[in-house]
């Protein structure tokens, strides 16, 4: 090959649309950025709308939440039971709680910003409304265990 004339070479292309149409440029990024325009979990969606963009963040943010209180959900703890109905069940809240995690996970990777930070906050209330025991009502059982001392003697 005549490695002189390589730059007279077209770069290559990564996907059909900028073989058949070289002004549709794509482009992927690859580092997180800032703006309303950008692509998440379908293509042409939110577009260039503000509306659409917040529209976006509200549902990565709630897939998060759902994510958490499945995550957190008592029928995946089983509680026992070992009729086949009752596994049916947890395999399909297992399904849906995976769903939801490679859904978030997959909008994140717009690497938008804003998207990200969406994520990270359902994550957070999710986890703080279902699994901190900051917000969990005592169960009976727990109400009535007494606690331990803070100390074990004398200082």
């Amino acid at each position: 090959m005549d490695h002189d004339n390589m730059h007279n070479m077209a770069p290559p292309s990564s996907s059909m649309a900028n073989q058949t149409n070289p002004d549709m440029m794509m482009t992927m990024h690859m580092t997180f950025f800032w703006g309303k325009n950008t692509e998440v979990l379908f293509s042409g969606w939110p577009g260039t709308s503000s509306g659409m963009y917040a529209l976006s963040l509200i549902v990565v943010f709630l897939f998060a939440v759902i994510t958490e209180w499945l995550a957190h959900c008592p029928i995946l703890r089983g509680g026992g039971s070992t009729s086949f109905v009752s596994r049916i069940v947890q395999t399909a809240v297992y399904t849906l709680r995976v769903g939801f995690s490679y859904l978030v996970m997959l909008a994140v990777m717009s690497f938008n910003g804003g998207i990200f930070i969406a994520a990270m906050a359902g994550f957070a209330v999710g986890f703080l409304l279902f699994g901190s025991s900051a917000v969990k009502k005592p169960s009976d059982d727990q109400k009535t265990a007494k606690t331990p001392p803070l100390s074990s003697g004398g200082v």
